[in-house]
């Protein structure tokens, strides 16, 4: 838990000692009643990102990445022929 010193370091130093005290007060009390997540909800939030992460790991078949990677490729070699195109001097992009 922070100190009043740590709260006074975070304000403007040209605030008036009537503002600041009630500015490390406030710091102070919402320090102390900091809400915590219940047990059952940080438990049912674990489980959840960890089995979303297990699904993530195991979700794509190898047939799937097959079929990505050629897409992946053949986009590519499309934006590269429409490149070299119009550094030819044709194509859609060609300097006029």
């Amino acid at each position: 838990m922070e100190s009043p010193e740590d709260i006074r370091r975070d304000l403007p130093p040209d605030l008036d000692r009537s503002e600041t005290e009630p500015l490390v007060a406030l710091g102070l009390r919402l320090q102390a009643q900091a809400l915590v997540p219940a047990p059952t909800f940080r438990g049912a939030l674990r489980r959840k990102l960890l089995g979303a992460e297990r699904q993530r790991v195991a979700a794509i078949s190898p047939s799937v990445a097959r079929i990505l990677a050629a897409s992946y490729v053949t986009s590519g070699l499309l934006l590269l022929a429409i490149a070299a195109a119009g550094l030819v001097g044709s194509g859609p992009f060609a300097p006029s």
